[in-house]
C-alpha cells in the first residue's frame, strides 16, 4: 500500500473509507464467531428514555445481529438512583454468562458516569471506559482500548504510513478519546503533541506534524492552514451544526474541503471514525467472549 510520503500530492487527499473498513473487520468477526461455535453477547445498560440514546441502542442490536453477537438490553427506568445502576452493574459482573458489558450515555442528572463505569470488570469493559483498561494502554495491552482511539489508530494505520519517528498531533485531550490515542501513537514509536486550548501557537505546531488527529468538538477548527501538505488528517470531531439554509448537518473538527487539497489522506464525517467506533465495539466484544 502506498505510503503517505512515496506519492506526489496531486490536490486531492485520498479517503480514509470508515464505512469500508468497518464492513472488512465485521465480516472477520463474523467469521471468527462462526468458527469458534461458541456463543457471543454484548450486555448493554440503558438509563432512563433519552431519545438518541435508544436509537443508539437499537442501531448496536441490529449491528450485533448481522455479526452474529445476541444483544441484551437492560432498562432502567430514569428514576434509577446510583445504587440501582451500580448494582446492576455489578451483578453482570458476577454472571459468568456475561462476557461484555456497556453502559449507554447519558446517565441520568446528577449521577456520576465516571464512578459507574469504573465499576465495569476491567475484562468485560468492551468500551475501555474503566480507568483500568485506559491505563492498561500505556503498558501496551492493546486488548480493551477504549473504542474510538482503537478507530482512529486503525485508520491511520491503514494508509501504510510508518508512525516510527513521525510527528503526530491530537487536537484535544479528553480521558476517552485523546490522551489514550496520544498514548497509541506514542506505543508505534511517533512523537506524539498531545494539545487543548492552551497550547500556544497550536497552528504552526500542527503544520509541523505528519499526522492529525482532531477530537476536540470544536466545529471545523483544523483549517487548511493548519496542514503540512501530504499529512495525514483524522477527523474524530462529530457536531451538529446549522447549514445555509438552516437544517442541522452533521460537520466535523476539521474543515474537510479546505483540508482535503492539501492532505494526503483524510477521514470525512460522517462516514469515518464513527463506523470505525462501532467496529472496534464489536470487534472488543468478541475479544472478550472468546478469551
Amino acid at each position: 500500500m502506498a505510503t503517505t510520503h512515496d506519492h506526489p500530492h496531486d490536490g486531492a487527499a485520498r479517503i480514509i473509507d470508515g464505512k469500508h473498513l468497518s464492513e472488512v473487520v465485521r465480516s472477520d468477526l463474523r467469521a471468527r464467531i462462526a468458527a469458534s461455535g461458541r456463543a457471543v453477547r454484548l450486555d448493554a445498560v440503558l438509563v432512563g428514555d433519552d431519545r438518541a440514546a435508544g436509537i443508539y441502542a437499537a442501531n448496536q442490536a441490529r449491528t450485533c445481529e448481522e455479526v452474529g453477537i445476541r444483544y441484551v438490553l437492560h432498562r432502567l427506568p430514569a428514576t434509577a438512583g446510583y445504587e440501582d445502576i451500580a448494582g446492576r452493574v455489578l451483578l453482570l459482573n458476577a454472571d459468568e454468562d456475561v462476557r461484555a458489558v456497556m453502559l449507554h450515555m447519558p446517565l441520568p442528572a446528577g449521577i456520576d458516569s465516571e464512578r459507574i463505569q469504573s465499576l465495569i470488570a476491567p475484562e468485560k469493559d468492551v468500551e475501555g471506559v474503566n480507568p483500568a483498561n485506559i491505563g492498561n494502554v500505556v503498558y501496551g495491552r492493546r486488548s480493551l482500548v477504549p473504542c474510538t482511539a482503537l478507530a482512529a489508530l486503525e485508520m491511520i494505520e491503514h494508509t501504510g504510513i510508518d508512525l516510527r519517528g513521525k510527528r503526530c498531533a491530537v487536537v484535544g485531550a479528553s480521558n476517552i478519546v485523546g490522551k489514550p490515542i496520544a498514548v497509541l501513537l506514542m506505543r508505534e514509536d511517533a512523537t506524539v503533541h498531545s494539545t487543548n486550548k492552551f497550547t500556544p501557537a497550536l497552528p504552526a505546531l500542527a503544520r509541523e506534524c505528519d499526522v492529525i488527529v482532531a477530537a476536540c468538538g470544536v466545529p471545523r477548527l483544523v483549517t487548511a492552514e493548519w496542514v503540512k501538505p501530504g499529512a495525514v488528517v483524522v477527523d474524530v470531531g462529530i457536531n451538529r451544526v446549522a447549514g445555509p439554509d438552516g437544517t442541522k448537518v452533521t460537520v466535523g473538527d476539521v474543515d474537510f474541503d479546505a483540508v482535503r487539497r492539501v492532505a494526503s489522506w483524510i477521514s470525512p464525517v460522517p462516514g469515518g471514525v464513527g463506523p470505525m467506533t462501532v467496529a472496534m465495539l464489536l470487534r472488543n466484544v468478541v475479544d472478550a467472549a472468546l478469551r
